[in-house]
């Protein structure tokens, strides 16, 4: 008699227990889909704000770097003003780096005036 107790009693236990977590996976989307949304929402608003941040902050990067870059201009500028060589050292700077650079290949250098070259014909003698 105790095997068909025990047996109705697991086969009682089996039913509730079904039944019981057949009601969790119904009720299960509507209790907790809520709450999913909110955290994705606000994993959503926090990536929204990070990348916020980082725009931001390229941005004054990028004001700094132009504000550096105007005061190297003007103090470019300011030289060139001052110094009139400054600005053939420079040529003679960058040409012997050009020189450096083109190893085996021949430049040739055209003497100008006012950015006009020399030309052998001006040097004859007019009759």
């Amino acid at each position: 008699m105790s095997s068909k107790f025990t047996g109705f009693f697991i086969g009682t236990f089996a039913a509730w227990l079904s039944l019981g977590l057949l009601s969790a996976l119904l009720l299960w989307g509507p209790i907790v889909g809520p709450w999913v949304q909110e955290r994705k929402g606000l994993a959503n608003l926090r990536q929204a704000e990070q990348e916020r941040r980082i725009l931001v902050e390229q941005a004054q990067a990028e004001k700094d770097a132009a504000s550096a870059r105007a005061e190297a201009i003007a103090i470019v500028g300011t030289a060139a003003k001052e110094y009139p060589e400054y600005r053939q050292q420079e040529f003679i700077g960058a040409f012997a780096e050009a020189m450096q650079r083109c190893q085996g290949i021949d430049v040739i250098y055209v003497p100008t005036e006012a950015n006009i070259p020399i030309m052998e014909a001006s040097r004859q003698a007019v009759k």
